[in-house]
């Protein structure tokens, strides 16, 4: 997720102005649009290592190389770490050096999956002039944590330090881990909660169907997503899948509150971050932030705490749906192809709804937790995971046909979702290509994957 904030405001905040903060991203449906967001890993194509910050073929090198396309620069303590454009996009570091695209808001699918290409094409361009390559994978194949470069942000140095005292792989998922997101809109308060607790309810459907990182150094871990793996075993306080959004009275409010519960990271002054690391955003609303005593946040400050929550799905002034492994250029496209049929249409949202409606919380939990394990196979609500990814991807297939957005010479959207639609009918995971391949041609090796999966 691109972690760029440019808010005018500046002026100190109460409760209220957060909750109307978030409120604020209510748009009529005319105005809604699809906000794409995927992580690559880069390496270098003579050793297949990961890619450190500088060096002739760094992170740094790829940065100065992508300003050709027009990307304006933006730095941190004098080290470029992002790029930017005037329509919202962005590409922004992961800690790791995961290279990431942050999409500009557009209106339909046809756009968003020329954007993807237009950004994959320009990666490559400048990835072959430097010698290194992009990998698209839910979770780094071959290397240790420690043959991994740390980007310099100050926020990462900060997390670096606390993560391991709220969970044992949460520095892999920092440095080892890449998703494929998307960010929708609602219009209304009851809009927000509707979409939220579907895209929730659905998770362990899409990681099934994205599954795509069953090696870790070398190896098969046993998992078929270890990515939706190491999440479960990062932060309690942050991730997982937010039990309070099926309750009743969920609202604007209620998540308010609980963003305002998870400890803080860091607080930004002169441009310098504070480490605040497991402290409250309540108690700095009161004033009394230990060593910011009487000092209050601001819009800025709460748009930054925001940014470190890490749920499956969470809000902003839009929803943004996270749980999908990373992968090749088809399933970029594929994700919000998904989340699009399913969430901005009507009846697909109705058929959604009544699809997930009946379904206990714990067992929705049981299931995301195996999902990564034992894929299509796992069972909910007394289904296979792969009935329900049927039923989904049909609902988001008929959802996509009836917004009827024509493009690139087909009639509508719904091409984007064949391939999830061909992994929904044979009961077989993106990972279990990989594995048969691991197994059979690539002779139990992943070093070919680098070849056949890069971008």
């Amino acid at each position: 997720m691109s972690y760029i904030t440019n808010s005018p405001l500046q002026e100190t905040v109460e409760k209220n102005d957060l909750i109307a903060y978030v409120e604020s991203g209510c748009r009529p449906r005319g105005q809604w649009a699809i906000g794409t967001e995927h992580e690559k890993f880069g390496y270098r194509l003579s050793d297949l290592r990961p890619l450190p910050y500088d060096g002739p073929d760094g992170i740094l090198a790829m940065l100065k190389g992508l300003q050709r396309y027009k990307w304006t620069t933006y730095c941190e303590g004098g080290n470029v770490i992002a790029l930017t454009k005037d329509d919202g996009s962005s590409v922004t570091l992961e800690p790791g050096g995961q290279f990431e695209l942050s999409g500009a808001p557009l209106p339909n699918l046809h756009r968003v999956c020329d954007e993807v290409h237009t950004h994959l094409d320009q990666v490559a361009t400048v990835a072959k002039g430097l010698g290194v390559g992009f990998l698209g994978l839910g979770f780094q194949p071959k290397w240790k944590r420690d043959d991994i470069s740390w980007m310099p942000k100050g926020r990462y140095g900060i997390m670096r330090k606390y993560m391991p005292t709220r969970g044992d792989l949460g520095l892999d998922m920092m440095t080892r881990t890449c998703t494929v997101q998307v960010n929708l809109d609602f219009d209304s308060e009851s809009d927000m909660v509707r979409k939220l607790r579907v895209s929730l309810a659905l998770q362990p459907a899409a990681v099934a169907l994205f599954a795509n990182s069953p090696f870790v150094e070398g190896k098969p871990s046993g998992f078929f997503s270890y990515r939706s793996h190491v999440w479960t075993r990062t932060d309690p306080d942050r991730c997982g899948l937010l039990p309070f959004a099926f309750e009743d009275g969920m609202g604007f409010e209620r998540y308010i509150d609980y963003v305002l519960d998870v400890p803080m990271y860091f607080v930004i002054r002169d441009g310098n971050y504070i480490d605040v690391s497991g402290q409250s955003f309540r108690d700095f609303l009161a004033g009394k932030l230990p060593g910011l005593e009487g000092e209050r946040p601001t819009i800025k400050d709460w748009e930054d705490h925001m940014t470190t929550i890490f749920p499956e799905v969470r809000v902003k002034r839009y929803i943004e749906v996270r749980g999908a492994d990373g992968g090749p250029w088809g399933r970029l496209c594929a994700l919000p192809a998904l989340w699009v049929g399913l969430l901005y249409d009507s009846t697909a949202l109705n058929e959604a709804e009544a699809l997930c409606r009946d379904w206990p919380y714990d067992e929705i939990v049981r299931a995301h937790a195996e999902v990564a394990r034992s894929g299509f196979r796992t069972e909910l609500g007394g289904r296979s995971i792969q009935d329900i990814a049927s039923d989904v991807v049909r609902i988001a297939r008929d959802g996509l046909e009836r917004r009827a957005v024509a493009g690139n010479h087909d009639p509508d959207e719904r091409g984007y979702l064949t391939t999830l639609q061909q992994h929904a009918d044979t009961g077989r995971t993106p990972a279990e290509d990989l594995l048969e391949a691991y197994a059979t041609r690539w002779n139990e090796s992943v070093d070919p994957l680098f070849d056949e999966y890069a971008y």
